[in-house]
């Protein structure tokens, strides 16, 4: 994949300095939004099918691929490992997970209000969409815009699992593929510092 379009807004300028081959969208309103309206400053660039990525997040390429190949029209990767990295986490407690309860490779829900005991694995922020699963994913975003009690957030504030778990609730297939343990989110010092000491062996490099 080369064509990347980075969404971003808190620093952009230094990023935009050190990245000359990426495209940019500018969240204006980063400050006062949230995930999921930082992913639509990008809505033009979703015809024809996309990946989408959290820009704070270590996966492998074999991921990549695993959604690459996927012939579903939505698929999120999900690690079934997740509970392993929470135990080295005193900032970022489970409930805080984007957890997902599947059934097969079909996804039932993703919420954080899913109990750890319940999950199946974690969302990590990445996904696929084909053509059409971009064309369903832009048509309920404009719809949850006229639905004030779409999420359980105001639309500003929710991430994209508020969109994604609303499109499943309404009958739309969402599928997953799965890692164990190949990923690592860096939230914050911690996170980054545990990432310094075991992602290498993590992927076994």
């Amino acid at each position: 994949m080369r064509d990347i379009v980075f969404v971003g807004g808190y620093l952009i300028d230094i990023v935009k300095r050190r990245y000359k081959n990426l495209r940019f969208r500018h969240n204006t309103e980063w400050a006062n939004n949230n995930i999921l309206q930082s992913l639509f400053y990008a809505e033009g660039d979703m015809d024809g099918g996309f990946i989408s990525s959290y820009a704070d997040i270590l996966y492998t390429p074999k991921l990549v691929r695993k959604l690459q190949d996927s012939n579903n029209d939505i698929t999120i990767a999900i690690d079934t490992a997740w509970e392993i990295r929470y135990k080295h986490r005193s900032l970022h407690p489970p409930s805080d997970a984007e957890k997902v309860i599947v059934t097969g490779d079909q996804v039932l829900s993703v919420t954080r209000e899913i109990t750890p005991s319940e999950a199946h694995g974690e969302f990590i922020g990445l996904a696929r969409f084909s053509t059409r699963g971009a064309n369903l994913l832009k048509r309920y975003y404009a719809r949850a815009m006229n639905d004030e009690g779409a999420f359980s957030a105001p639309l500003r504030k929710a991430y994209l699992i508020h969109l994604l778990d609303y499109m499943i609730q309404d009958g739309v297939p969402v599928h997953c593929v799965t890692t164990d343990g190949e990923y690592i989110e860096v939230d914050t010092l911690e996170d980054y510092q545990y990432a310094n000491i075991h992602w290498r062996t993590v992927v076994n490099v």
